[in-house]
């Protein structure tokens, strides 16, 4: 269990499965879009809204404070793709450095976030989709295929078809989809470019008085919640063994997503309060559709949102797809996940089966407090990637780094109690969603990848050593 895999093991081994290896095919522009491209969906059409009664027209303040907050983990991710350029991200990250269990766990956690928010986030596709049909056509899709049972309907069938249609771009080979991606990414930051024209040019300079109406305990309340708005920047470490020079354009695509991410929100936001007074917004999810007014600015934010739910449920199951193929590829999970077609460069199968499983949870579950189970596996995998890096600072510290974390071991400490902090702030249903996850994990791990790890099959010398 607390057998560790060389790093030097895990570059040999980078993007080889059964049958073929990944092929790599991305530079910097591809990688950083793919980060962009999970990171800008739903939280910037939904979350603002729900934000801004907290910390009034100094909610861009607080959206700075949750950026610094993924920054100081996105330092750590960005030193360890550089260092460790495989699929797999923090999950490979941590089977370096803390040991297997510690590498099952986090990678356990990374399913939870990526399986479980594409289904959320497909869910949300749906319900965009069918606002705009009623802006449109007058129309609305009938509650029997756009509700699951628990929700008086019979199935999503939205949710389930934005889920297969990212299946089919992503069967198509990873420089196919990134292509899609990078179109996607192209038009929903193009929507809100529009959105901050239209708002700053009816900004009031008094919506922006009082600056500080709820203190600076409100500006920390919206912090926390605006923080999920920044989950996914680190999809393009997924990416490792599909990148031309990981090396060198990892580090660089993880830092330029957070840095164009953050800008855009700030603006958005900034626009937001002064064109419509923070008393207004009222909690609303539609708070964009209803700064801009009338029929003409809820069709454009609707068919902005469709757009970017979609590019999220593209470049995040292709992040799901890249962990279950590290995690095949060092037993822990069959060898089915990590068989590689020989025509496309893709793992087959595996997009398949979990595409497939993604899309009936979409359609037939409601997913409810389900969904924030993500925040907390998110959450514990950031921290584990700052564990990793004081870790292999102490143990390695030779190792060629392209990017070097500033400031250690003070980064990394204040990135680990940052997620402590964002994690313990969750609701209780969501610690036991949690706990629940963690154990079927664990009997998972010891019932199957214990014994089937390829670490497992060493000889005594070669795992004295590994250990």
């Amino acid at each position: 269990m607390t057998r560790r895999k060389p790093v030097a093991d895990l570059i040999a081994d980078n993007g080889q499965g059964s049958g073929g290896a990944l092929r790599r095919t991305m530079g910097m522009w591809q990688l950083t879009m793919i980060s962009i491209g999970a990171t800008l969906g739903t939280g910037i059409f939904v979350v603002l809204g729900e934000a801004v009664p907290l910390a009034g027209p100094a909610v861009t303040l607080a959206f700075i404070i949750a950026g610094i907050t993924a920054l100081l983990s996105a330092l750590s991710y960005a030193e360890l793709a550089g260092m460790i350029p495989v699929a797999g991200s923090s999950y490979s990250y941590a089977y370096a450095t803390i040991g297997e269990l510690g590498a099952w766990v986090c990678g356990w956690c990374l399913l939870l976030e990526y399986g479980v928010s594409v289904a959320a986030v497909a869910v949300g596709w749906g319900q965009y989709v069918n606002e705009l049909l009623q802006l449109v056509l007058g129309v609305a899709l009938p509650e029997a295929l756009s509700a699951p049972p628990g929700d008086g309907g019979l199935l999503n069938l939205p949710a389930a078809v934005v889920v297969v249609l990212a299946m089919v771009a992503l069967l198509g080979g990873a420089r196919e989809s990134a292509r899609i991606n990078a179109i996607m990414v192209g038009i929903k930051t193009l929507t809100l470019v529009l959105f901050c024209a239209i708002a700053f040019s009816a900004v009031k300079a008094g919506n922006y008085s009082p600056l500080l109406p709820l203190g600076m305990g409100g500006v920390s309340a919206a912090a926390g919640k605006l923080f999920f708005s920044y989950i996914g920047f680190d999809a393009a470490s997924t990416a490792g063994s599909e990148a031309r020079n990981p090396q060198r354009d990892l580090p660089r695509a993880i830092m330029l997503s957070l840095g164009l991410v953050t800008v855009l929100y700030c603006l958005v936001a900034l626009a937001a309060v002064g064109a419509m007074h923070w008393t207004h917004f009222d909690g609303t999810e539609a708070a964009l559709s209803k700064v801009l007014g009338g029929t003409t600015g809820s069709v454009l934010l609707s068919a902005g949102a469709i757009v970017a739910v979609a590019s999220v449920v593209l470049a995040v199951l292709y992040g799901q797809t890249r962990i279950l193929f590290a995690m095949s590829r060092d037993g822990l999970v069959p060898e089915l996940f990590s068989r590689v077609d020989p025509r496309t460069g893709v793992p087959r199968a595996n997009t398949l089966v979990v595409s497939t499983f993604i899309a009936v949870l979409a359609a037939v579950v409601p997913l409810g407090e389900l969904a924030d189970a993500t925040s907390i596996g998110t959450l514990f995998a950031f921290a584990l990637v700052n564990v990793a890096v004081l870790v292999l600072r102490r143990r390695q510290p030779d190792l060629h780094r392209t990017f070097r974390t500033p400031l250690v071991p003070l980064t990394p400490v204040l990135g680990v109690l940052s997620c402590a902090w964002l994690m313990l702030s969750l609701g209780s249903a969501t610690w036991l969603a949690f706990a629940l996850w963690m154990a079927v994990g664990l009997l998972v791990y010891f019932g199957y990848g214990r014994g089937h790890s390829t670490l497992s099959q060493a000889s005594p010398e070669s795992d004295a050593m590994i250990r």
